[in-house]
């Protein structure tokens, strides 16, 4: 098992406004790689400050980006086409 450590558990984090980009994508690289952990064994204050983090910094990307390239796979519209394009029932070989 992973060791998680809940000191410091408040997220104080420089106003994502203030980071370059790079920076940001640090930030978000880092919190991203920390979530899954977060929401296993986290606390609850752990779970509300993380995901107030996230959005913040999520929030300030989409600022930033606000044409940034969907892949056509991750809307809707491109989900049906995977599940339309898929077929219902495997064939056995032979």
């Amino acid at each position: 098992m992973v060791g998680h450590d809940e000191r410091g558990t408040t997220m104080t984090g420089v106003d994502p406004s203030r980071l370059d980009d790079q920076q940001l994508m640090k930030e978000l690289e880092n919190i991203h790689r920390t979530r899954h952990d977060t929401l296993l064994y986290g606390s609850n204050d752990a779970l509300r400050a993380h995901n107030h983090r996230m959005a913040q910094l999520e929030g300030e990307y989409l600022r930033r980006n606000p044409h940034r390239t969907v892949a056509a796979g991750r809307t809707r519209e491109g989900a049906r086409d995977r599940t339309q394009a898929s077929p219902t029932h495997a064939t056995p070989p032979g």
